[in-house]
């Protein structure tokens, strides 16, 4: 890969990421349209999962300092709750990770499975939004979200390693779908996103 090819897809990488628009999907896109192949170079890989992390640490760092003051309180609270949640959202990613590893990778060449799956965002999303427009009902669970609404989020969040199908837009639809809200869902699907990329 060249400086100019990897500058590229950082720049892509960059204003993708924090969109529900699936940064895997256009950076498969992008390496297609410039010829490189999707093993790609496993230092740019890092890298821009490294920024990914980091960015996302300035972002929230309030809120993961609240969490981390909270968690060595050694005893249950909000903080804890929740970062029990975020755990449990976890397991599907594991899973996937953990044995369909192969599977998931081979997916990174089909450019027909990248554009099936962006046009899939983009429904989830529309009918997403249209749901909880209707659905505004309040959410009495402990930090607005119960553990099996985290559990299904996690499920979403398993099924967007799929390239095109976005991280974040997956997630935040399924809590929306689930009946999270909007303000609930899009830090959660953030924090959740920590561990995995780690």
């Amino acid at each position: 890969m060249e400086w100019f090819e990897a500058l590229i897809l950082g720049l892509l990488q960059g204003l993708t990421e924090f969109l529900p628009v699936s940064s895997s999907g256009h950076l498969a896109i992008g390496r297609d349209l410039l010829g490189i192949e999707a093993s790609g170079d496993l230092v740019f890989e890092v890298t821009v999962h490294a920024a990914t992390v980091l960015s996302t640490i300035v972002v929230f760092r309030k809120e993961i300092l609240k969490l981390l003051r909270g968690l060595f309180r050694f005893r249950m609270n909000d903080e804890t709750d929740y970062i029990l949640k975020i755990l449990f959202s976890m397991i599907p990613v594991f899973v996937v990770g953990m044995f369909f590893k192969d599977q998931v990778e081979a997916l990174f060449t089909s450019m027909v499975v990248v554009g099936v799956a962006l046009i899939v965002t983009a429904l989830l999303l529309f009918f997403s939004d249209i749901a909880s427009r209707r659905a505004q009902e309040e959410n009495d669970a402990r930090n607005g979200i119960h553990f099996w609404q985290a559990f299904a989020v996690g499920i979403g969040q398993a099924l967007a390693v799929i390239p095109g199908l976005s991280r974040s837009g997956t997630t935040i639809s399924t809590g929306l779908l689930c009946g999270v809200k909007r303000e609930v869902m899009a830090q959660f699907s953030f924090l959740m996103v920590l561990i995995p990329i780690l």
